[in-house]
C-alpha cells in the first residue's frame, strides 16, 4: 500500500483511513454529509495526490496526445486545460484524464492513479513520433482546495488574483510561500475552486498554511467519500464505474470531448456511432421514493426484464433523495422516461432525470 506524503497528517487529524487504487487515503473525517455540505457551501480541502502526472514534450508532444486522446488538444493555448479520454482499439476508453498545456511543447496529462501504469503502457506504445516522456507521478502532490468560498479563502496566499482565472484555466505561481506551483481552475465537485500540483516535499507546508487562511472561512478536510457524492451530484463519470474498457465515449454521454476534426485510436468507429446513434447510453435518475440505488444494481422494466445496470448511485445530500447513472437502452434515455430499479427484492420506481442533478444556485 502506497502513502501520499500527508498520510500521517490524516491519520494525526483521525481520518478514516482506506485503501484506494493502490494507497492508503482518508475516505471520511467527520461524515461524509457534513463534509458535503463544507463543499457546497463553504470550502473544503481534498489530498488527491494519488492522480497520475504525466510530461509529454518536445516538438512531437502534440501529435502523441493527438493521436491518443480524443478531444481537439490542438485548441489549448499555454495556460488552458481539457478534459478528455483515450479510446482504446475495440471502442471502450483506457481513461479519462486532464490534458494541460504548460509551455509551448510541454504538456501534462492528469490520470486516474488506478491506471496510472496502464495508461502509462499504453501512450508509450502509440509513441511512435519519439516524444519526450516523463512520468511525475511518484514526486507530486495535489490538493483540490474545492466550494464557493475558495477564492476569497486563498487570495492570501498568492500575489495574483484567483478570481480572473477562468474555469479550466491555470496559473503557474507563487502559493503558500512556494515559487511554481501550479494553481488550476479545475475540480470534481461542482462547487468551484481550484487544484495545487506542487512537489511531495511542498506539499505539507501548503496544506498547513491553506488551513491557517481558511480558517476565517470554515475550511475542513474532506475525504473521498464525499468527493463520490458531490461528483455524482453533478453526473460526472466515474472510471471503473461509469466509464470503462468496454464503454464507448459516445454511449457515455462524452460525445463533446469526442472530435472527429483529427484522426485518434478508433476515431473512424466512434464516428460511425456517432452519426448512427447507439443502443444503449448512460443516463442519470432520481428514485421516485425512498431508497439508495447502488453501483451493480439492476435496471428493469414492468415485465421485470433487466434493461441496464446502476454503474452509481448514492443517497444525495443536496437533494435528499437517490440519485444514480446506468445504462439503458437508447430508447429509454429520454428525461422524464420511467425506469425501474431493482434494490434487494423491491423494485423502486425512478425518473430518468437531465443531467447534472445537483444545479448551482
Amino acid at each position: 500500500m502506497k502513502n501520499t506524503a500527508l498520510t500521517q497528517t490524516h491519520i494525526a487529524l483521525g481520518a478514516k483511513m482506506v485503501p484506494f487504487a493502490g494507497y492508503n487515503m482518508p475516505v471520511s473525517y467527520e461524515g461524509v454529509n457534513a463534509e458535503h455540505e463544507i463543499v457546497r457551501t463553504a470550502v473544503g480541502v481534498f489530498d488527491v495526490s494519488h492522480m497520475g502526472e504525466f510530461l509529454i514534450s518536445g516538438p512531437n508532444a502534440l501529435d502523441l496526445i493527438q493521436k491518443v486522446s480524443s478531444n481537439d488538444a490542438k485548441k489549448l493555448t499555454i495556460g488552458k486545460a481539457q478534459y478528455s479520454c483515450m479510446p482504446n482499439d475495440q471502442g471502450g476508453i483506457v481513461d479519462d484524464l486532464i490534458v494541460y498545456r504548460i509551455k509551448e511543447e510541454v504538456y501534462m496529462l492528469v490520470v486516474n492513479a488506478s491506471n496510472i501504469d496502464k495508461d502509462w503502457e499504453w501512450i508509450s506504445s502509440h509513441n511512435t513520433m519519439n516524444a519526450d516522456m516523463r512520468n511525475l507521478s511518484e514526486n507530486y502532490s495535489l490538493l483540490a482546495i474545492q466550494g464557493p468560498k475558495a477564492v476569497a479563502a486563498m487570495q492570501s496566499l498568492t500575489t495574483i488574483d484567483l478570481s480572473t482565472i477562468p474555469f479550466y484555466s491555470f496559473e503557474v505561481a507563487d502559493f503558500a510561500g512556494i515559487e511554481h506551483v501550479i494553481i488550476s481552475a479545475t475540480g470534481y465537485t461542482g462547487s468551484g475552486g481550484f487544484e495545487i500540483y506542487c512537489k511531495n516535499t511542498e506539499v505539507q507546508q501548503i496544506w498547513d498554511k491553506v488551513f491557517e487562511a481558511g480558517a476565517d472561512f470554515g475550511i475542513k478536510p474532506i475525504g473521498l467519500a464525499a468527493r463520490d457524492t458531490l461528483r455524482l451530484e453533478m453526473g460526472y463519470c466515474l472510471y471503473g464505474n461509469d466509464i470503462n474498457d468496454s464503454t464507448s465515449p459516445i454511449e457515455a454521454g462524452l460525445g463533446w470531448i469526442t472530435k472527429f476534426n483529427k484522426d485518434f485510436i478508433h476515431s473512424e468507429a466512434l464516428e460511425t456511432q456517432k452519426e448512427e446513434g447507439v443502443t444503449r447510453q448512460l443516463v442519470g435518475f432520481e428514485l421516485d421514493e425512498r431508497g439508495i440505488p447502488r453501483h451493480d444494481y439492476s435496471i428493469v422494466d414492468e415485465k421485470d426484464q433487466v434493461i441496464g445496470v446502476v454503474t452509481s448511485g448514492t443517497m444525495s445530500p443536496s437533494l435528499g433523495k437517490g440519485i444514480g447513472l446506468g445504462y439503458v437502452p437508447s430508447a429509454l434515455a429520454k428525461p422524464g422516461t420511467k425506469i425501474q430499479i431493482q434494490i434487494r427484492k423491491k423494485k423502486i420506481g425512478a425518473t430518468v432525470v437531465k443531467l447534472p442533478f445537483y444545479k448551482n444556485k
